[in-house]
């Protein structure tokens, strides 16, 4: 089968097209004919190993020392079911599916095996395959972070970043649990995200925009480029400040005394999908796309991801 690896560390150049053995599903796995993929900010920093300075090493030791230790990247995807192991019980030949394989990879291939009890779930009737392979990421972190933060009706919440996969996912939930959400992005963003749900928006680009900040009970910051002291003195007393990228607390956030969050746990199992699912054929979330680009030019959409201007999500067609 043909699959895009990653033969080392570095721009998007890096990754080639090659023919990979097709993959044989265990007993408890699935096999999918991936018919869409994505371009996460997970495969880009991945591909390009941009971490922060204090986890090169740990970085180095976990993901691979000189190239990816799990060379085919791609961490949500979408497809139909080709066959299934003995004791499969939940899916069947012929099933539409989508998943995430944030800790495993493996969605830039035409085939590839998923445990059954793993984030894999049947994609939403009114979605198109890239659409579907759109969302195990970016609304499952948006989903538990917001659950994390406790938001609901009636609360005040700053999204910084929210023209991204992310960020355009927690306005979408955020204003469904009857939040009031102040979104902050670009001012070419401005008509996206009011479309999404935002009751007001800040250009961060603007010189008085930290002047035009209010208190809020929740405090996100989605792409890791709010200056802490700037998004923790807009936080109200007993409110929440939120860090979705950060992996771990850093001083100052330990030494405040807000809620801070970072690193929140979203399990690998297929409860936090199915609910997504619901949310979507329901109408309450709808994937934002903003570019689709076929399997043989992954390289174009990787540089394009990489410009840090995407809105919404990059899909792959497989």
């Amino acid at each position: 089968m043909k699959a895009i690896v990653c033969e080392r560390y570095g721009p998007p150049e890096v990754l080639k097209i090659a023919e990979v053995p097709k993959p044989v599903p265990k007993e408890n796995e699935i096999l999918v004919k991936v018919r869409a993929t994505t371009v996460a900010v997970a495969d880009s920093r991945i591909r390009a190993f941009r971490v922060p300075p204090a986890f090169w090493l740990p970085g180095r030791l976990s993901l691979g020392i000189t190239k990816p230790r799990k060379p085919i990247l791609g961490v949500e995807l979408s497809g139909e079911v080709e066959s299934t192991g003995r004791n499969v019980k939940r899916f069947r030949q012929g099933d539409e599916v989508f998943a995430a394989t944030l800790f495993n990879f493996g969605g830039y291939a035409e085939y590839i095996c998923l445990p059954e009890n793993s984030a894999v779930a049947m994609k939403p009737r009114n979605t198109s395959f890239e659409e579907a392979a759109a969302i195990p990421i970016g609304a499952r972190t948006a989903f538990y972070y917001l659950k994390a933060a406790n938001v609901d009706k009636g609360k005040k919440i700053l999204i910084y970043g929210a023209s991204g996969s992310v960020g355009t996912y927690m306005i979408q939930l955020a204003k469904h649990y009857g939040a009031e959400v102040t979104a902050v992005c670009s001012a070419a963003n401005v008509q996206l995200v009011q479309s999404l749900g935002a009751s007001k928006v800040l250009d961060y680009t603007s010189p008085d925009f930290v002047s035009r900040l209010e208190k809020y009970d929740v405090v996100i910051d989605a792409v890791d480029k709010l200056e802490f002291s700037v998004g923790i003195n807009a936080v109200k007393d007993g409110g929440v400040y939120a860090n979705i990228t950060s992996p771990v607390k850093s001083i100052a956030m330990m030494l405040s005394k807000k809620k801070v969050l970072v690193g929140v746990d979203i399990p690998e199992t297929s409860e936090g999908i199915n609910q997504l699912k619901d949310l979507v054929e329901s109408g309450v979330l709808k994937p934002v796309m903003d570019k689709i680009y076929p399997f043989e030019q992954i390289v174009e959409a990787h540089r394009y991801v990489d410009t840090g201007r995407k809105k919404g999500n990059v899909a792959i067609t497989v």
